[in-house]
């Protein structure tokens, strides 16, 4: 592979005499643009994890790099399935408790601190190695899931989803660190997108595996079953990598040096490089800033509850706490600013925000709506909702390729902004509860492909400013605001529902079934139980079709600020583009 450093400049001689005058200035622009984009980090001076990995890559062949190919695959299978599983799941354990209004409320915090624990993730894999975090990730994973499975109500389940999620979102990203790592840039997105092809399947297949465990056993079998699938997938991925570690170890590749430091003053030193206040403070400010919300409506007084108020006001304290502590006070900073210095770099990121938070103003709820407004059972709905992601998954790998051949990644994300504006706006009037299911399935398609051009060009676009030591962080970044968007769509769907749908039920009963609104707004099970054409059933359809319009009209508003979000990105070919970012058997 062709490496070239930022600070270089290429000679007459170095391109040849063979060359011609016009292809010569094209490889000068690229170094030009390389120069301009680059961090101000020596692409040489790479940490231990990152050395390691590239150590790795150097030994192995090319029959290794492919068993990687296999066996991460295979894990990103089976965490599909699960997520599918458990979304499918997710409004019956809710309503188990009593408490399906905070479906939202369950997602809101894992998906902030999800987001945020990449940058801590990003430094463990950097510093320590890829199979640690790898690892570590698994470890929260499985025990949030056994937590799930043996859960006795909202709270503990809250906080077992917490841990899942974290873990589950940690997982991916070491995943496609990994990736990364195996990858030359302009075949990148290519095998990132076909490793989150075990989508395809899982959208089929996860509803239909929630259904049976919902009607033979219940949802502890499922999160307990999982559990050991995933291992039991898992630990060929670390042996490999393991193995080939220590290879590289006997061949002199790797040299382990100890730090000298004491027990305690490794947990300092990896307390204050890892930012730990850093990142209390940030997910602090947004998760006492949005959940709120979701819960308002069940405190005693409302907004006027002195614990609402309370988190209210921690949380808006929050935010500048974190900024003066990240800018007085912090050894090693949580985010790292500089990269937020580049526009493609803002851009980027502000669309992956804004494209999940439009589109969890509506989806949170939208697979209770398919089932209690269209009577589709928990398998049929559960597609229509994960068509939005089957899209994504199918053609993923095929904008890879075609960025692969163009080069190009800014020109083909700004075809994705109408296609995700017409997908969003068509929503508006086809949420009405005599649309034809298909209708719906299409908007689902029209708006994934949207999304899916914004996910493979934006990370694209990130990855090809910095050098392979800073890939871990810039797409930590990238994730975390992928997180707060989603975090705070959700967190507007849970208020919009919790403030408006039981009131809109209480409003539309008639006068002998007001006392059961609460009772009804409570469970998915008791909105499904009522006969077509009963008074309870016209109320419950009015609801849901009055709320989930108006969760669909605020999600379209935000669509135009995707234009603003990509029309500052620098166009950089990828196929022009010499920056190290692979050493050694890579694809």
């Amino acid at each position: 592979m062709e490496k070239i450093m930022a600070s270089d400049r290429i000679s007459p001689a170095e391109i040849g005499d063979a060359e011609k005058a016009g292809a010569r200035q094209v490889v000068e622009r690229g170094v030009e643009q390389d120069q301009a984009s680059i961090s101000d980090k020596d692409s040489a001076d790479f940490q231990g994890g990152v050395q390691r990995v590239r150590a790795v890559t150097s030994s192995w062949s090319k029959k290794t790099l492919v068993l990687m190919f296999i066996l991460l695959y295979l894990v990103s299978f089976v965490d599909a399935l699960l997520v599918s599983v458990q979304g499918s799941l997710n409004p019956y354990i809710t309503s188990e408790f009593g408490k399906h209004g905070l479906l939202t409320v369950v997602s809101v915090v894992s998906t902030i601190l999800g987001g945020s624990s990449k940058l801590t993730l990003a430094k463990i894999i950097d510093i320590w190695g890829r199979v640690e975090g790898f690892l570590f990730m698994l470890l929260i994973m499985v025990i949030g899931l056994i937590m799930k499975a043996t859960c006795n109500g909202i709270e503990m389940y809250t906080a077992a989803h917490t841990l899942y999620w974290v873990g589950h979102i940690g997982l991916g990203y070491v995943i496609e660190i990994m990736l990364a790592d195996m990858t030359s840039l302009k075949n990148r997105m290519i095998m990132i997108g076909i490793n989150g092809t075990p989508g395809i399947c899982s959208t089929f297949a996860g509803p239909k595996i929630a259904s049976l465990f919902e009607a033979n056993l219940d949802f502890r079998w499922a999160f307990g079953a999982f559990a050991i699938m995933l291992v039991g997938v898992s630990i060929p991925v670390c042996v490999v990598m393991l193995f080939m570690e220590r290879r590289a170890e006997r061949n002199g590749a790797i040299s382990k040096e100890r730090s000298g430091r004491s027990w305690w003053q490794s947990i300092a030193h990896y307390f204050m490089e890892f930012d730990v206040i850093g990142i209390i403070l940030v997910t602090a400010a947004f998760a006492l800033i949005l959940i709120p919300f979701n819960i308002a409506s069940y405190a005693p007084k409302g907004w006027a509850s002195g614990y609402i108020i309370a988190m209210e006001v921690l949380g808006v304290f929050c935010i500048p706490a974190f900024y003066l502590w990240e800018r007085y006070y912090s050894p090693v900073q949580f985010l790292p600013w500089k990269y937020l210095k580049q526009p493609t770099m803002i851009g980027s990121c502000m669309l992956y925000g804004v494209m999940f938070m439009s589109t969890f103003c509506w989806n949170s709820y939208f697979s209770s709506y398919l089932q209690v407004v269209h009577r589709l059972d928990i398998v049929t709905a559960n597609y229509v909702l994960n068509t939005f992601s089957l899209t994504s998954f199918i053609f993923s790998p095929i904008f890879g390729v075609l960025i692969r051949i163009t080069g190009e990644y800014k020109w083909t994300v700004m075809a994705g902004i109408p296609i995700f504006l017409l997908g969003s706006a068509l929503l508006i009037p086809f949420r009405e509860p005599s649309t034809h299911v298909g209708i719906l399935t299409m908007t689902q398609i029209l708006v994934g492909l949207g999304t899916c051009l914004f996910t493979v060009c934006g990370q694209l676009a990130i990855m090809a400013m910095v050098t392979h030591q800073e890939v871990a962080v810039v797409i930590a970044i990238w994730g975390l605001f992928g997180s707060i968007g989603a975090a705070v769509g959700s967190a507007i769907a849970g208020a919009m529902w919790n403030n408006l749908a039981q009131k809109e039920m209480y409003a539309r009963l008639p006068e002998g079934s007001k006392h059961l609104a609460a009772t009804i707004f409570g469970t998915i099970i008791a909105q499904m139980e009522y006969a077509d054409g009963t008074p309870e059933r016209e109320a419950i359809v009015g609801a849901y079709s009055s709320v989930q319009r108006k969760m669909v009209i605020v999600g379209v508003c935000f669509v135009p600020l995707c234009i603003a979000c990509t029309w500052f990105w620098r166009s950089i070919n990828v196929k022009k583009l010499f920056k190290e970012q692979t050493a050694g058997n890579v694809w």
